[in-house]
């Protein structure tokens, strides 16, 4: 019997939380360790969890809150409590584990000593309820087979995640891509299962919303290129060129020949309908529907903008010698209580 821990970090998630707690698995030829970790919410998120019987732990609310923080904080009380764990299951705290996934996960980490992490396919709860949602379920659906980096829900083995030290607890976002880049650099593989793994609730209904999504990736990508953007990663490199050259080169060329050109320079603007056009290709080509396809085109288009934007507030702090600061985009779940 394989001794598995699971690790809900989470903040605000009001009945969110209370649905991951109850997904957890209850009868299992396996045993699991269960921690909640809490990033000093305003709900009664800890209560909730002590009345469910869910080991406790909350974050020094002085330091600077990050997911990586959370996910160290709960992998350690784990060991603490029994240092012969194998597995670790990370689930953030707006998400819910789906029937057989973990006896999936174990299955494929057993028959491969290199695999420190699997990873499945996460779902949206609600993916028609707006747009947003309907995004981040196609957001979800990445490759099958080995991987370069997971999400925030994985099963990861305890040897690997020890190796490397854990999670970078000074990243407020891309923390999950960044220990998968150190895992691989040690040789270690990363693999998504052909499987349904998490239930995620974005609980996203707002444009600003989604702008502050969109920016929190783009600092992602600024700080990952920083870290990593030499060879042989590149990382972040191509995503950090198209924010800059998208989201400030074309606009400023356009207007700054505005005058020269008698106007002309603003037909520039017109490469931005094409490129719209050529992502809703490649997307219809990949299997999406029309309308999805249209969908992801017109955002992804316009996400350079928050992208780039999110890029300079990290070159910002960065110049300042201040550390990041989360970027919360969900609204608070305290009223769900």
């Amino acid at each position: 019997m394989s001794k598995i821990g699971i690790v809900i970090i989470g903040r605000n998630e009001g009945e969110r939380l209370v649905r991951c707690f109850e997904s957890l698995p209850v009868e299992s030829e396996h045993e699991f360790l269960s921690v909640y970790v809490d990033s000093d919410s305003s709900d009664d998120s800890v209560e909730r969890a002590k009345l469910l019987g869910i080991e406790t732990v909350g974050l020094d609310a002085t330091l600077p809150l990050t997911a990586a923080r959370g996910r160290n904080a709960g992998f350690t009380a784990l060991i603490q409590k029994v240092p012969e764990l194998e597995y670790v299951q990370f689930i953030d705290g707006d998400c819910e584990l789906l029937p057989g996934w973990l006896d999936r996960a174990i299955s494929a980490l057993d028959q491969n000593q290199k695999l420190a992490i699997a990873c499945g396919r996460r779902r949206e709860r609600f993916p028609a309820a707006t747009p947003y949602n309907r995004l981040a379920e196609m957001e979800w659906n990445t490759p099958i087979g080995e991987a370069l980096a997971c999400g925030g829900d994985a099963l990861v083995r305890v040897k690997a995640l020890q190796e490397v030290g854990g999670y970078n607890p000074a990243l407020i976002c891309g923390e999950e891509p960044e220990l998968c880049i150190r895992l691989r650099q040690k040789g270690w593989k990363i693999r998504r299962l052909d499987a349904d793994m998490t239930l995620h609730d974005i609980a996203m209904d707002q444009f600003g919303q989604w702008w502050k999504r969109a920016s929190r990736f783009g600092w992602s990508v600024a700080e990952g290129k920083a870290m990593y953007g030499t060879p042989p990663e590149n990382y972040m490199v191509r995503e950090s060129k198209s924010g800059w050259v998208w989201g400030l080169g074309l606009p400023l060329v356009a207007v700054g020949l505005l005058l020269p050109t008698k106007g002309i320079s603003l037909l520039l603007f017109a490469v931005y309908p094409l490129l719209m056009l050529r992502v809703y290709r490649d997307r219809c080509r990949q299997g999406d529907l029309p309308t999805d396809a249209r969908l992801y085109a017109f955002f992804c288009v316009i996400s350079k903008f928050p992208q780039l934007a999110g890029q300079l507030q990290y070159g910002l702090r960065l110049w300042q010698g201040k550390p990041g600061q989360i970027i919360e985009y969900k609204a608070t779940a305290a009223n769900d209580s």
